[in-house]
């Protein structure tokens, strides 16, 4: 089947969700795309948005009208060529309207999980949970007389056990979108040896088309991207633990944070990653990895303490962070947890003693944002690394040896064969994580 046939019907599991919405408005945007080439004028194209809460349904077509419109008046020369043949159609907002309005017509919102069963194409992006994963897609596969492909957002989960365990016989693609999918661009695909040679060709032309960076990975638990943050948030775990000997728990904590972002010019400490990612998503992905005998030191005794207390961070419904590793006001960590007591302590009163025990920061330290547009970031990283490297601080000696480690982490994905190359390890961290730099480097020569 043509590559513009498999798109006239989509369906969209999980759409009302933190990354279903995105996919969803990505291809919506590209079904209309379609939609409007000379060959396609009178073709129809749906897309299920299926979620499972009406109200959560309404306020995602809000969001896919916003984003439209953001992209519509970002990209309005564009847009006019999408629509030049439209005489009807004269000023910017004319051309700006029309797109909205088109993107959101192709949407059809729906609870119903029967919507799938006509789609040629299933994107799912529900909870990370394989159980549900292989029902659905059995569910569907079984009265959906289409032979559908799938593709599954999953961040940690083999692709070839839910190909398997849902019978779908090389139907299945990981597609692994970063979150927010409408912003981020880069996209992991994961094929296992089922995975059928014609889906895969499609799927790196539908990422393509997204305008996304593509990476592929192997399909091993935890891919590439989560490959290496597991490893390094257990560096992390296993730093402030060992810190912990000669200073207090909270304040091994905010070091830690401290040394992954100032030090190592991230644009978040490990820990406030965590709980932006979530500690409890942290916790899972580490399981299963873990259980798959990836790496037999996936397992945090202090994960499981936090969520075991319901300290899980991630975001509220409106976006703002919820509480974890650190307590959040307007967006920003005011406060540390104790995980002894599990209570907080002022971040202000502990920047202090964290300052003491690192040591006076040595000249000429860059900044993660300065360096986003930088023309000379390669030769300010190196002068900067070379500084700690020659420094003889706490905080310049903890800073070589966790970026060591991040590489050695590096390192290992290409040796297992997770990654192709140290080249795209540095693609997914730099891309998916913002980081500045990627951790297959020579900074410590």
């Amino acid at each position: 089947m043509h590559y513009t046939e498999k798109l006239k019907n989509v369906s969209v599991l999980g759409a009302a969700g933190k990354m279903g919405s995105g996919i969803l408005l990505l291809t919506a945007q590209e079904l209309l795309h379609q939609k409007l080439q000379h060959e396609n004028k009178n073709q129809q194209f749906v897309l299920n948005a299926i979620d499972v809460s009406h109200n959560a349904l309404d306020g995602l077509l809000k969001y896919v009208r916003a984003q439209a419109q953001k992209f519509a008046e970002k990209k309005i020369v564009q847009i006019r060529k999408m629509y030049a043949d439209q005489k009807q159609l004269h000023e910017n907002a004319d051309f700006i309207q029309k797109y909205v309005e088109d993107v959101v017509d192709i949407i059809k919102p729906t609870t119903r999980i029967e919507a799938a069963y006509d789609s040629n194409l299933i994107l799912e992006a529900v909870s990370e949970n394989p159980d549900l994963k292989n029902k659905i897609f059995r569910q569907i596969s079984s009265n959906n007389n289409n032979n559908p492909w799938f593709f599954t957002n999953t961040s940690s989960i083999p692709i070839h056990e839910i190909d398997t365990n849902a019978n779908l016989n090389g139907r299945l693609m990981g597609v692994h979108f970063y979150n927010p999918p409408a912003v981020q661009k880069l996209v992991e695909l994961i094929k296992s040896e089922q995975t059928l040679p014609e889906l895969a060709e499609f799927a790196t032309q539908y990422v393509k088309n997204l305008k996304k960076i593509i990476v592929p990975s192997a399909d091993v638990a935890g891919f590439i991207g989560n490959g290496h943050y597991m490893r390094d948030t257990i560096n992390g775990i296993d730093l402030a633990i060992k810190l912990n000997l000669k200073i207090p728990l909270p304040q091994a904590i905010a070091t830690v944070d401290t040394i992954t972002r100032d030090y190592l010019v991230r644009p978040m400490g490990i820990f406030q990653l965590a709980d932006y990612v979530g500690i409890d998503v942290v916790q899972y992905i580490m399981k299963v990895m873990h259980d798959r005998g990836i790496d037999d030191n996936l397992q945090s005794d202090l994960l499981d303490k936090l969520v075991e207390s319901g300290i899980k961070g991630g975001q509220n419904s409106d976006g703002s962070q919820k509480d974890g590793f650190f307590r959040y006001e307007k967006g920003r960590p005011v406060a540390v947890i104790n995980p002894e007591t599990m209570q907080y302590a002022n971040l202000n009163t502990l920047s202090s003693k964290v300052d003491t025990y690192l040591g006076e920061k040595p000249e000429g330290a860059v900044k993660w944002k300065s360096l986003l547009k930088a023309t000379d970031k390669e030769d300010q990283l190196r002068n900067w690394f070379n500084t700690l490297k020659n420094d003889s601080s706490k905080g310049s000696e903890l800073a070589m040896e966790y970026l060591q480690k991040s590489k050695n982490a590096a390192l290992q994905l290409v040796k297992d064969g997770v990654a192709a190359n140290e080249e795209d390890v540095n693609t997914v961290l730099m891309t998916g994580f913002f980081h500045a730099y990627g951790p297959a480097n020579d900074f410590m020569n």
